[in-house]
Formats: structure tokens, sequence, C-alpha cells
């Protein structure tokens, strides 16, 4: 015979209070004496019984659930920050709902779901945000932060490295290094994150007297480097080094360039953008850019909040600095005629 599960009215009954004290008693920042308290916790720890948060969410309207939509769960980048997001939410004392956005835009349906579970915010990460779904977070009362890239179109609130800058510094890097055939795989064409990392470095060579240099689009896997790497060279133009818009994207290009036999960085030097954890295996030792992960994650959680409790009140993009890790798949060139 199935047992009978333990509910807050036998809790109520047998300590002889109502099942709203028993509610108040498992719930933060409610007004009920330690006395009281203390009989209600030691009742259901003699029955056993455990509080059903989402039952307690709708008596207090407090879910202390927060949605994360990640489209790209392939990249290493993101799985590593949805770890960092759980782990710092939960020291918080708030349960993370996952959902694996398949499509650019985040869906109806998805929408839906964190509505119909009462999330009290919501991240995004690498899936695009509508302005339809703006006004529906919005008109539900929940908070949406965007993680690593913004949008301009639905005023939202997000936290960025300063892309413009790094891909500024990177082109600056790479011509200090005596490189002057340089060439860009680009990610997602439509994303805030390559628009800006491919602004600056083009400023950067533009300010040395370069107009003009090759762009393939890798969209930000690995297959779409390798496959950008392929349409470079089927170019037949002269190439010393090429920027990569993230780290996975840099790895196929890496491994299209070896397979043609092609020396890095004595032939063409690489650099990537992100920092994973591979950028630093033996088999890629890849330059590339750091972005604090740390710092920008703990920023999205402290907007996110500000948000929930009000004390946000207009839009802001919180840009965080990174920096440049050297390792072996960049060359320093001679002087050489163009």
């Amino acid at each position: 015979m199935k047992n009978k599960k333990v509910t807050a009215m036998d809790v109520a009954r047998l300590a002889g209070v109502s099942q709203s004290s028993v509610s108040r008693a498992f719930s933060k920042n409610t007004s009920i004496s330690s006395k009281k308290k203390q009989l209600i916790l030691e009742t259901a720890e003699k029955l056993g019984y455990q509080p059903n948060a989402i039952a307690r969410g709708l008596i207090t309207n407090q879910s202390r659930i927060i949605g994360i939509v990640m489209r790209d769960i392939e990249n290493p980048f993101y799985p590593e920050i949805l770890k960092l997001f759980h782990e710092m939410l939960a020291s918080k004392g708030y349960q993370v709902m996952f959902i694996h956005s398949r499509n650019d835009e985040i869906q109806e349906n998805e929408v839906q779901h964190l509505i119909e579970y009462s999330v009290e915010g919501i991240i995004i990460t690498d899936a695009l945000l509508t302005s339809k779904a703006v006004e529906k977070f919005s008109r539900n009362g929940i908070s949406v932060v965007l993680f690593n890239r913004y949008a301009t179109h639905t005023k939202s609130n997000a936290v960025v490295c300063d892309n413009f800058v790094a891909g500024k510094e990177i082109g600056q890097y790479l011509l200090k290094k005596g490189h002057k055939h340089l060439a860009f795989i680009s990610g997602h064409e439509n994303t805030s994150t390559s628009i800006d990392r491919q602004l600056g470095f083009a400023e950067s060579l533009k300010e040395s007297g370069i107009d003009s240099f090759l762009i393939e689009n890798g969209k930000y896997t690995y297959e779409g480097g390798f496959n950008a790497a392929k349409n470079l060279l089927a170019q037949k133009k002269r190439i010393d080094a090429i920027f990569v818009a993230n780290d996975i994207s840099a790895f196929g290009a890496m491994d299209y360039l070896k397979k043609q036999s092609i020396s890095i960085p004595e032939e063409i030097s690489v650099i990537g953008f992100d920092n994973v954890k591979m950028a630093n295996w033996p088999s890629y030792s890849l330059t590339t850019w750091h972005q604090p992960i740390n710092e920008m994650v703990e920023a999205t959680i402290q907007f996110l909040f500000k948000l929930i409790d009000g004390s946000l009140d207009q839009s802001q993009i919180k840009t965080v600095e990174g920096h440049l890790v050297e390792r072996n798949s960049v060359a320093t060139r001679k002087n050489e005629k163009s």
C-alpha cells in the first residue's frame, strides 16, 4: 500500500496551529513568533514533512525560481555559465528552471512555460528576445536580464563584456605582432557580440591604414569555424592571421588549417574569444580573449534582483572588461613587404 504523503494540514493539526502558520514557518521574511516557528519545525521533523515549494510560492507570491534560457549548449562557454548561475543562485536560496531554446528567438511555448511556473525573473544568454516576449513577461511582472549580449530594440537590461574594446585590442595586438594580411571569422550576424567584436577589430585596422579584410561567418560553432577557414583559403588570398569571434569556432578553424598541413602559428596565427578551458589544451594552446564570467554572472544576478525588488527603474547595459591570454597560436612576424 502506498504511503500517504504528510501535508501541512497534518503538521498544523498535531502542532495545534493554523495551516497558514505552517506556511509562514517555512517562508522567509514572514512574521511568526520564534516559539511558534520552533514548535512547527519540530512537529514537521517528527512527521517527516517537506513543504511544497510551488504551493508555498503561490501563498507568498514568491516562487524563488529563476528561469535561464540558453540555446547553444554545445558551446563549452555556456554550460560553464549555467553551472555558475546555478551555484550563485542556489547560494541565495533560489532554484533554476532551465529552458533549452532550439531556435534563434525565444518561442511562444517557452515564454508560456516560464509564466506558468511563476518564475520571479529570467536570464537569457544566447537566444534572441522579441518585443512580444518582453511585453508578455512585463505584463506578468517577470523581470528579464540579458547575459553576454544586448538588444537595443527591447530596451532590456544586459550585462556584456566590452566587445568593441576587446575587438580593437585584438586587432592592435595582431598588428603589433607584425601581421598585415588579416581575416575575421564572425559569429551570428544579428548578435551584438559578433557585431561589436568586428567593429572594434575593423577600427583598429583602419587606424593603421588597413581599410578591408576578409570575413567569413562561423556561426559560433565548431563546424562553422571549420567551413569558414575552408572558405577563406579558397579565396586564394594571402592570410597571415585570423581573428575568430569565439573559441569553439577557432578550434574548428585550427583543425581545418591543420588538415591542410598549414602550420599554426608559423604560417597563419589564430586568436579566439572566451577563454574556455579547452583553449589551454596542448593541441590548441589558443591565444584568446578572457571574459570575466564570474564577474559577469554576479552582475547579472544583482541586476535581476534589483529589478525584482523594484530598486532599478530604468534599463541599463553594464559592460565588463576582459583581457588577452597569450598562448602559442600567434607568432611574431618579421617586418616584410606587403
